[in-house]
């Protein structure tokens, strides 16, 4: 073994790697001069993705299958609203995406291919009550019970802090809570990866960064990862003692690394991904139409064993061939969110070279419904889709139906009311009408105790819509039980109330546009009503926002005014740094659900959609 393949394995059996994966990989040749053509077959941005690397196999092939799903948030139950649809689909929900993770599965293995089943990160975070009030045990559970064997990191898994994470990761009861279900907690029986996470004082990653499975005897090198804008994007008290480092670095680094050891063909498991945007109005589930995000520069700069990515964090469904860093293409991948796709990726590795030779990707819709004859979905008399009992898989539902019954007497609370759907879909200028309410509902919360006078909300809090006809416990329509609301608002957030002048106010909006105070991604801010202004989308950073007013009064820049967001913001999440200059902070009880709980059940209930006239854009 040479010096350098020594200190490789050295690295990698300090961090856990398998020992078994590396000892059958260090008795494996490292391959040389071998064919590096790449032959394409046909393929267009609007069919599923299929890549050939021109082997001739002639040294035999080993044939191998990756189910992949990204950002399923803890979801138990089918999501609602657009959340549960795939281009008019009704799709989601664990006991669904298990069933069809498993025939998938078992096609694979009928067509002689060794399945590996993947995520991307974000499984747990931002979950409704029956996975989030057990501090998202249910989700672990049921995502072992699917059979997932390896995952990245997503932000989302650093919601409660980096102790938390390990706890879901290796097991053991809540520190606080304990075991609330009585029957303990062992933790994740799939590898959580976090390679590019790293600990500030020993510089090593604080969960295994790497995993190697063989495939016909062939090894499969997997390396996975989150983003590493992920602090602007978490509460920062949870993740102090980490750093969160380059992506392209850090997975040429570990891909160097497993190359030493004889892996010739990588898979980067990453929170971080993309989108296809329109036309066609309908975009493909398996396309890459018009595809742009930041994934595209991080494939570019990988190195080419990195046959496969499967992304994540943008929650939309693609697949794409992106060249890499030696112009050669990488199959890139996502699955939506909410387990409403599964990615079924095939490939073959050329047995001598032990590198990719063909992949192929698509994107399986993973259905819930009940088909008419006409080919559409049965619905009940509020308009609910019908959800089909043959699909269920009965080890799912145990599960689930434990923590549902153990959580159903708050989650089925009714505590509230609305007139009609309340939707997270944005208008021109960015505002929603569930933004309108819940801005409403945090200035009201505040007003009288805090003096309060405007509220603000970051659109990424929302997590779903309000939906007139959901009746998830059985409730009449238009009633919204307090399980609806911690849906929409799942993170418990503090509600605190600052003060600011009317300048530091007018840097408040200007920084939800890229390029003004180290914002890299435009967020527009929900407001409350009474509250106004006008943007012009095509000034410089820094000048796009006029005409600020607070009940028809143009706001004073010298003035001070009392704004009420979440503690997420006023830390500074999002990016929104200048919220963190507010002074004379308070916080007000309970958590931001309240304010929503609060202003359903409110004297002016039922609550109707937001106007979404607050916000104008030129």
């Amino acid at each position: 073994m040479t010096r350098a393949r020594s200190r490789a394995w050295a690295v990698l059996r300090h961090l856990a790697v398998p020992a078994l994966a590396l000892a059958v990989v260090a008795t494996i040749p490292i391959s040389r001069g071998e064919d590096s053509s790449t032959k394409t077959s046909t393929w267009t941005p609007m069919t599923p993705v299929s890549v050939s690397y021109g082997h001739d196999l002639k040294s035999g092939a080993a044939r191998g299958n990756l189910l992949g799903f990204n950002d399923f948030h803890g979801a138990v139950d089918p999501p609602t609203g657009s959340g549960g649809l795939v281009n008019g689909n009704p799709a989601g929900g664990v006991e669904y995406l298990t069933t069809w993770v498993k025939r998938l599965r078992a096609e694979a293995t009928a067509e002689k291919r060794t399945s590996i089943t993947v995520g991307a990160g974000d499984l747990v975070g931002a979950t409704p009550l029956v996975s989030a009030a057990f501090h998202d045990e249910p989700s672990i559970e049921l995502l072992n019970n699917a059979g997932l064997q390896i995952s990245s990191v997503g932000n989302h898994e650093f919601d409660e802090g980096t102790t938390e994470l390990a706890r879901l990761a290796r097991g053991g009861c809540h520190p606080t809570d304990g075991c609330q279900d009585g029957d303990g907690f062992k933790g994740a029986k799939f590898k959580y990866l976090a390679a590019n996470v790293v600990n500030k004082k020993t510089g090593l990653p604080i969960l295994l960064p790497v995993d190697i499975k063989l495939i016909d005897g062939v090894p499969v090198g997997f390396v996975g990862m989150t983003l590493r804008g992920t602090p602007s994007i978490v509460n920062p008290a949870g993740i102090a003692t980490v750093e969160f480092r380059d992506e392209i670095e850090t997975a040429n680094r570990w891909a160097s690394l497993l190359r030493l050891t004889g892996v010739k063909s990588m898979v980067l498991l990453i929170h971080e991904g993309g989108a296809q945007a329109s036309p066609p109005p309908v975009l493909p589930v398996d396309g890459c139409n018009n595809f742009a995000g930041p994934i595209t520069n991080i494939v570019a700069g990988l190195r080419p064993e990195f046959g496969i990515v499967v992304s994540g964090h943008t929650h939309r469904f693609y697949s794409c061939q992106l060249p890499n860093s030696s112009g050669a293409p990488t199959v890139v991948t996502s699955a939506g969110s909410n387990g409403v796709l599964v990615t079924d990726i095939d490939f073959t590795l050329d047995k001598r070279s032990g590198k990719f030779a063909d992949i192929t990707a698509r994107n399986v819709i993973v259905e819930n419904g009940i088909r008419k004859a006409d080919g559409s979905w049965q619905t009940d008399a509020s308009g609910a889709f019908v959800r089909n009992p043959a699909l269920v898989d009965k080890s799912a539902e145990v599960i689930a139906d434990k923590y549902r019954a153990a959580v159903a007497p708050i989650a089925n609370r009714v505590v509230g009311s609305i007139s009609a759907d309340l939707s997270t879909a944005a208008n021109a200028a960015g505002e929603s009408s569930l933004g309108d309410v819940i801005a409403d509902a945090q200035l009201a919360y505040t007003a009288s105790a805090a003096g309060a006078q405007l509220a603000l909300m970051n659109p990424g809090g929302i997590r779903a819509p309000l939906t007139f006809g959901n009746s998830p416990g059985g409730e009449a329509p238009g009633q919204v039980t307090y399980g609806e609301c911690f849906t929409v608002q799942p993170f418990n957030n503090l509600v605190v109330t600052q003060t600011f002048t009317g300048a530091q106010l007018k840097e408040v909006l200007e920084q939800q546009f890229v390029g003004f105070g180290g914002q890299t991604v435009q967020r527009i801010l929900q407001v409350s009503a009474g509250f106004a202004y006008t943007y012009t989308a095509s000034a410089a950073a820094g000048s796009k926002v006029s005409g600020i007013t607070l009940n028809g009064v143009p706001v004073d820049p010298a003035a001070t005014y009392r704004v009420t967001t979440n503690d997420f913001l006023a830390n500074g999440g999002d990016g929104f740094t200048r919220l963190t200059a507010g002074t004379d902070r308070a916080t007000a009880p309970g958590f931001d659900v309240d304010a929503l709980v609060a202003y359903l059940g409110g004297p002016t209930a039922p609550i109707g959609p937001g106007p979404q006239n607050r916000i104008t854009r030129l």
